[in-house]
C-alpha cells in the first residue's frame, strides 16, 4: 500500500489545481512518502477535467474521475474512497483554503498516535461572517447531539485509516458528518487538529449562507436517525406505532364501556372517540412503516451509483 491517499473533491476549480497539485506534490517528496493524489471533478462546467488531463501527464501519481453531472461533495468523496490505496487517506478542498503543508503531522496523528480520523479545526477563519456564523452554530448543535467534541465538522481537512473510509458509506450531504458515521461503525479515537485557514485564491466559494445551516441541522436529524435506525427501522416506527395504538386502544375500550355500562353515556358527542380511533389508524401506519423500512434497508443497493463521464487512473 501507499503511504498516503489525497482525495480531492472538486467543482470549477481549474485555476487552483496546478497549484494544489504542485505543493501537495512537494510535500510529499520532501518527507519521502509514497503517495497517490486522487481528483474527483463533480462535473465541472470549466476547464477542470482538461487541467487534470494535464496534470496527470506531468505527475502518475495523480488519478481523477469525470462525473457526468454534478451529484455534490459527498458523491465526490463515496468514489473517491472507494479507490484509494493509501495507509492514510487525507481529505481536503481544491480551492488552496487547506494548506498541503499540514500533512505530515496528519499522517503522523494517524500512523504514530494511532487515531482513527483527525478533523481539522480552522481556528482562525478568514471567511465572511455570512458564512462563520452558522457554521459555528451547525458545530455546536453537532457536537451536543452527536456527543463527539469537535469543533469543526465542515472543516474539507480530515485524516483517516484507511479501514476508516472503507466502513462508511456517505451520500446526499453526508460529508459533514463523515466523524458522526465513522463513530457508528466502531470508530472511537477522533481527534482534531488546529490547521491554518487561507483567504480564497480564486473563485467563489459553492457555500454560503444560512440556507447551509438550515440544511445541515436536516442532515443531522438524517444521519442521527440512520446511525441509530438506519439498521433496524422498525425499532423506532414500531415502538411508536405500538406506542400510539396502545394510547387509543385504552381510550376507545373506556369510551365504549362506559357507552354499554352507563346509559346517560354518549359517543356522538365525543371528540376524544375520533381522536383515539385516529391514534390508532396513526399507530397501525407507523409500524407497517416499519415493515417497509425493514425491506427497504435489505433491498437497497443502487443509491450510491453515479454516472462517470471518463476515469484517469
Amino acid at each position: 500500500m501507499l503511504d498516503i491517499s489525497v482525495v480531492i473533491p472538486l467543482f470549477n476549480e481549474d485555476e487552483s489545481l496546478p497549484e494544489l497539485t504542485t505543493w501537495i506534490a512537494n510535500v510529499m517528496q520532501q518527507n519521502n512518502f509514497t503517495y497517490e493524489i486522487v481528483a474527483i471533478d463533480d462535473g465541472s462546467t470549466d476547464d477542470s477535467w482538461k487541467v487534470l488531463q494535464q496534470l496527470r501527464a506531468q505527475n502518475p501519481n495523480i488519478k481523477a474521475i469525470k462525473f457526468q453531472r454534478n451529484y455534490g461533495k459527498s458523491a465526490a468523496l463515496n468514489e473517491g474512497f472507494k479507490i484509494v490505496q493509501g495507509n492514510v487517506v487525507i481529505t481536503m478542498d481544491a480551492d488552496l483554503q487547506d494548506s498541503p503543508d499540514e500533512i505530515p503531522e496528519l499522517y503522523s496523528m494517524i500512523m504514530k498516535d494511532n487515531f482513527d480520523l483527525i478533523s481539522g479545526w480552522k481556528a482562525k477563519r478568514f471567511d465572511p461572517l455570512s458564512k462563520t456564523i452558522p457554521t459555528k452554530l451547525f458545530n455546536g448543535v453537532t457536537s451536543r447531539v452527536s456527543g463527539i467534541k469537535l469543533h469543526d465538522f465542515n472543516c474539507g481537512l480530515k485524516a483517516y485509516k484507511n479501514k476508516v473510509v472503507k466502513s462508511v458509506e456517505i451520500f446526499g450531504e453526508m460529508h459533514r458528518y463523515i466523524p458522526v458515521l465513522a463513530k457508528a461503525a466502531g470508530f472511537k479515537k477522533i481527534g482534531e487538529k488546529v490547521v491554518q485557514h487561507q483567504s480564497r485564491k480564486f473563485g467563489v466559494s459553492k457555500y454560503m449562507g444560512w440556507n447551509r445551516f438550515v440544511n445541515g441541522i436536516l442532515d443531522l436529524l438524517t444521519v442521527t436517525f440512520i446511525t441509530r435506525f438506519g439498521k433496524k427501522p422498525m425499532h423506532f416506527f414500531g415502538l411508536v406505532g405500538l406506542v400510539m395504538f396502545f394510547i387509543g386502544f385504552v381510550i376507545t375500550a373506556y369510551m365504549i364501556f362506559a357507552k354499554l355500562f352507563f346509559d346517560n353515556y354518549s359517543l356522538s358527542n365525543k371528540p376524544a372517540f375520533l381522536v383515539s380511533l385516529v391514534t390508532m389508524i396513526i399507530g397501525t401506519q407507523f409500524f407497517l412503516a416499519g415493515f417497509l423500512g425493514e425491506l427497504i434497508s435489505r433491498n437497497s443497493n443502487d443509491r450510491n451509483e453515479y454516472l462517470i463521464e471518463d476515469r484517469i487512473l
